[in-house]
């Protein structure tokens, strides 16, 4: 049977693809059981256990659809952060937000500047409403601002996007340079600030709420799927100037919100002291990592995320032979699609077992391929 023949251009001339390759992929594909889930960028140490009983006690009214305006999740936010309801947007998770704040910018050829070998699923997005990337090098494994900013004026680009603390490489920059770059972007380019691991990193990389308020082109994107631990019930946010955050309600699923997943988020804000014993956790678990890495003659990159990248000194061919030899151990990690990048290995923050697998299998992988 022939494909449907009224397919836009645009989406006819697009790979079906998915950025991300699950582990529940993998062992469909190896027919193998993941063991050590820490591949992800997931928190292993799981949501508070009241996020777990708030959950349990609204199940029976998961029948009902999630309030459109996300009225009661939106002012706990606006209180936890020292803001105004008006100034926050409420999405399925800092994914779909970048898909619609891709929406509002984005028409085919827009050109549009990322980092190369930066998040994946932006640029999904993007290449989803026709626009152009234009990618800037990491420079000694950081987020180049410089080069960043050269970019948007000389393409005249209308959209920026750039993660702090970085994800695939865990580094950051300090709160002064990043406001620094969002005050000296034009006017009219949109900066989507990524800050979906601001809990994890030092407190002088993230920006004060008050130091970027006031600009109607600065977008931060935060999430609950990183150190409050619910990946799975995708909920993120925006904080914006009032006037740029309106545009959300034009283009939104307004029934997209989980009921459940609004009561785990009004939860996990409420219980602040989980958060603080999780984020040691991660603190801890970063450690073990990078003593793990070290003993096998690896070298672990300082890191301000829930994972650690692990540069294995060679290039991507001997990483990915890394990759592919821990998950038939059952052990399930990541690296950086691009080079230079790519000569790294990704693995996230877990429970002790998942760690100690990990440390079991590593050096009979490295003797394997060596």
């Amino acid at each position: 049977m022939s494909a449907f023949s009224r397919f836009t251009p645009l989406i006819s001339a697009l790979p079906s693809t998915v950025p991300f390759v699950g582990p529940e992929a993998l062992e469909r594909q190896r027919g193998l059981t993941v063991k050590a889930r820490i591949g992800a960028n997931e928190n292993g140490f799981g949501p508070a256990p009241s996020v777990i009983a708030a959950m349990r006690e609204r199940a029976g009214d998961i029948w009902m659809y999630n309030d459109p305006e996300n009225y009661e999740l939106k002012q706990a936010l606006a209180a936890h952060l020292g803001v105004q309801s008006a100034n926050i947007a409420v999405g399925e998770g800092i994914d779909s937000l970048l898909g619609l704040i891709a929406r509002m910018v984005i028409e085919p050829g827009t050109p549009v500047v990322t980092s190369l070998g930066g998040y994946p699923t932006f640029n999904f997005h993007v290449a989803g409403f026709g626009g152009r990337l234009v990618t800037v090098p990491y420079v000694d494994d950081r987020e180049d601002l410089d080069g960043l900013l050269e970019a948007v004026k000389r393409e005249n680009a209308p959209l920026v996007y750039f993660a702090n603390p970085d994800n695939p490489m865990g580094s950051w920059w300090d709160a002064d340079k990043i406001v620094a770059f969002a005050r000296a972007l034009p006017e009219n380019c949109m900066l989507i600030l990524d800050e979906a691991y601001s809990e994890t990193g030092p407190a002088s990389s993230l920006p004060d709420i008050s130091a970027l308020i006031d600009l109607p082109n600065v977008l931060r994107t935060r999430t609950f799927s990183k150190a409050y631990g619910l990946a799975g019930a995708r909920v993120g946010y925006v904080i914006g100037a009032p006037e740029t955050v309106l545009a959300f309600d034009k283009i939104r699923n307004h029934f997209g919100m989980n009921k459940l997943a609004t009561a785990a988020a009004l939860a996990a804000l409420k219980d602040q002291a989980y958060l603080a014993e999780v984020i040691g956790k991660i603190r801890a678990a970063r450690e073990e990592i990078g003593t793990i890495a070290r003993d096998n003659g690896l070298l672990p990159l300082a890191s301000a995320t829930n994972f650690v990248a692990i540069d294995c000194g060679r290039d991507g061919v001997y990483a990915r032979a890394i990759v592919d030899g821990l998950i038939q151990h059952g052990v399930f990690i990541r690296m950086p699609g691009v080079a230079p990048l790519n000569r790294c290995i990704r693995v996230s923050v877990g429970p002790r077992q998942d760690l100690d697998l990990f440390a079991e299998a590593l050096p009979k992988v490295l003797k394997a391929i060596s």
